[in-house]
C-alpha cells in the first residue's frame, strides 16, 4: 500500500492531456476537485489529512479532447502560513501555536483567537455554486469564490453576512430553476443553537450582468431547534425531495464549551466532537414550502451519516438512501499518522460504512395501534412502527455494505433512483475500486487497477439521453506505477468499461468532492 502525502505542485497553465481511447464528442464542459494539496509548511506539518491547504483541479473537455490545470486556493490561510514559513491558522484537526521565539503580546493574542475562534478559510472539501459564482469550501462560516476557468482564487465571502450561521455544509442542494438549498448551524444566537435551512435564488433577470453577490438575495426557509444548547449535531450533508428537506440530527456532537478551552488544553477542535452512542438520531422533516417541520417525530439508533445519496417520495412516503456509520471512527483513520502506517489502513479499525434506505410516511393516523408499521411501500424492508402518538421509530434496510462517497445522475435528485456511483474500500480506508450499484437487483459492478486509487466518481448525462445511467463515469485516478502519470478515467455510464482516459502527464493528487460544469454554464 502506497499514497503520496508530500506537498503537490500546482500546474495553472492549461496543459492538454494524452487521450487514450474515445473520449465522447457530446462531453463538453470543465470537472472541478478540490482537496488537500500541502501538508507541511517550513517546519511544521499537518495533523490530519482533512486539513491541508486546498489545491484546485480542472478538467476541461471538448471535441474528444482533455486539458488539465491546477492551482493552490490563495485563502487568507494560505497567505498567512506563507507569509510565515509555518502553520499559524489551525483546522479542524491541527491547533496552530506560535512560533516559540515570539513574544508574549504574540501569544496571548493567539490565545484570544481561539477562544473565540475566526475559522479557516481553506475551503478543501468541495467546489460549490450560488447564483452564478461558484465557491471553494470546507464547513466553516467563510467561503472563497474562484474563477471556473483558471481557478484564481477571487473574494472572500462571510456566510454570517447574509445567514447568520457558524458552520455550513459543503454539499448543497440544486434544484431546476438554479436555486441552491443548504443548511448551517447557529451557535448560540440570542440564547438558542439551531440548524438554519437557507436558500440562494437563481439570479434573476434584473440582476444578470451586475457584480450582486449571490448570497445578498439568501431567504431562510426555517430553524430547527437544537435539542441542547452547547452540544449541536455535526452533519455533513442533507437530503431533498420537490417538497421535502431531510435533515439527520444525529448524535454526533460538536462541544462548544470544550472549543473554547481547546487551545488552552492543548488539543485540536475534533477531540471536541462526541459520539453519544445511548442517544437517539433524530431526523426532521421539513416542508421545503411551509418550512414549518411535519408534525411527526422520526427516531432512529445511534448513526453517523456523512453522505446522504437521494431522496424521493412516493404514495404517501419520503424515501431517503445514506451511507451510514455506527460510530465516528473514520475521521481519526485520516490522521496523517495512521494514513502513513499500513496498520491503519485496515477495514476492521473503523466502522465499516452502509447503505441504508429509510422511509418516512408523512401520516400518521389517530387510529393506528401502536407497534404498528405504517410503511406501505413493496420494495422496500425499512420500516416505520408507531412507539406512541405521534412518534416513530425507523428501521432501515440495508442495500449494501462498504462504498461511500456516493453519486447519481444528479437529474434524478428528489426523484426515485435506479443507480449510484461510489467508491469501495474493502481493505482500506482508501479506495482502490470505483463501483455502480443497482438499487433494483442489488448488483454490483466494479472497475480496478493496481497501485491505483480512484477519486469520487461523477457522473455527466449525455444531453438527450435515453434512461438513468445513460452518460459516462468521472473519475480522477493517482497511481504509485512507476513512470505512470494521475489520470482522468471515463467509464461508460451503463456497461461501466472504460471509454478512455486522458494521461494529464504529472502526478494527481487523492482528493475530496468535485463538481462538473456542463459548457453552456
Amino acid at each position: 500500500m502506497s499514497a503520496d502525502f508530500s506537498n503537490a505542485t500546482e500546474r495553472p497553465e492549461a496543459c492538454k492531456a494524452e487521450v487514450k481511447g474515445c473520449i465522447p464528442s457530446w462531453l463538453r464542459g470543465t470537472l472541478l476537485r478540490n482537496g488537500p494539496g500541502i501538508f507541511s509548511v517550513g517546519d511544521t506539518s499537518y495533523d490530519h489529512w482533512f486539513d491541508g491547504l486546498s489545491l484546485i483541479n480542472s478538467f476541461s473537455f471538448s471535441d474528444g479532447e482533455m486539458t488539465h490545470r491546477s492551482r493552490f486556493l490563495r485563502s487568507d490561510t494560505y497567505k498567512a502560513n506563507m507569509a510565515a514559513n509555518r502553520i499559524v491558522v489551525s483546522e479542524m484537526g491541527t491547533m496552530a501555536y506560535p512560533d516559540p521565539s515570539k513574544n508574549f503580546i504574540v501569544k496571548a493574542i493567539t490565545f484570544l483567537n481561539h477562544t473565540v475562534p475566526d475559522f479557516t478559510d481553506n475551503g478543501a472539501s468541495n467546489i460549490i455554486k450560488y447564483g452564478n459564482d461558484y465557491f471553494a469550501t470546507s464547513e466553516t462560516n467563510y467561503i472563497r469564490k474562484i474563477d471556473p476557468v483558471t481557478l484564481e482564487t477571487q473574494d472572500k465571502v462571510d456566510y454570517q453576512k447574509y445567514v447568520s450561521v457558524n458552520l455550513a455544509t459543503s454539499h448543497p442542494h440544486y434544484d431546476k430553476e438554479g436555486n441552491s438549498y443548504n443548511i448551517g448551524t447557529s451557535i448560540a444566537e440570542k440564547g438558542k443553537t439551531k440548524y438554519t435551512l437557507f436558500k440562494v435564488p437563481a439570479v434573476s433577470e434584473k440582476d444578470k450582468g451586475k457584480k450582486i453577490p449571490a448570497l445578498k438575495n439568501a431567504e431562510v426557509i426555517c430553524a430547527v431547534p437544537c435539542r441542547s444548547l452547547l452540544t449541536p449535531s455535526y452533519y455533513h450533508s442533507f437530503g431533498m425531495t420537490d417538497n421535502y428537506i431531510i435533515f439527520i440530527e444525529q448524535p454526533l456532537k460538536l462541544d462548544i464549551l470544550k472549543m473554547t478551552t481547546a487551545y488552552m488544553r492543548g488539543v485540536n477542535w475534533a477531540s471536541c466532537l462526541k459520539f453519544c452512542p445511548e442517544e437517539k438520531t433524530l431526523i426532521h422533516l421539513i416542508d421545503k414550502k411551509t418550512g414549518k417541520v411535519v408534525d411527526i417525530k422520526y427516531c432512529t439508533e445511534a448513526t453517523v451519516v456523512y453522505h446522504h445519496i437521494n431522496a424521493f417520495e412516493d404514495d404517501g412516503h419520503v424515501v431517503f438512501d445514506v451511507i451510514a456509520y455506527n460510530n465516528n471512527s473514520l475521521y481519526d483513520m485520516f490522521y496523517m499518522s495512521k494514513l502513513k502506517e499500513k496498520a491503519g489502513f485496515h477495514v476492521s479499525n473503523y466502522s465499516k460504512p452502509s447503505y441504508k434506505r429509510f422511509v418516512l410516511p408523512t401520516q400518521c393516523d389517530k387510529g393506528v395501534a401502536v407497534g404498528e408499521n405504517l410503511v406501505k411501500l413493496k420494495y422496500t424492508t425499512a420500516s416505520a412502527v408507531k412507539e406512541k402518538e405521534g412518534k416513530l421509530i425507523c428501521q432501515p434496510e440495508v442495500l449494501c455494505e462498504g462504498f461511500d462517497l456516493p453519486r447519481i445522475n444528479y437529474d434524478f435528485n428528489g426523484k426515485k433512483h435506479q443507480f449510484v456511483y461510489g467508491n469501495m474500500a474493502k481493505e482500506s480506508v482508501l479506495s482502490n475500486e470505483v463501483l455502480k450499484f443497482d438499487t433494483i437487483t442489488k448488483e454490483t459492478v466494479c472497475w480496478s487497477e493496481d497501485n491505483c486509487w480512484p477519486s469520487e466518481p461523477v457522473f455527466v448525462p449525455r444531453p438527450n439521453g435515453e434512461s438513468e445511467d445513460d452518460g459516462v463515469v468521472l473519475v480522477s485516478v493517482t497511481t504509485s506505477n512507476p513512470g505512470q502519470s494521475g489520470y482522468i478515467l471515463i467509464l461508460d455510464g451503463k456497461t461501466f468499461k472504460e471509454v478512455a482516459r486522458a494521461n494529464v502527464q504529472t502526478a494527481l493528487r487523492m482528493d475530496m468532492h468535485g463538481l462538473f460544469i456542463p459548457e453552456q454554464n
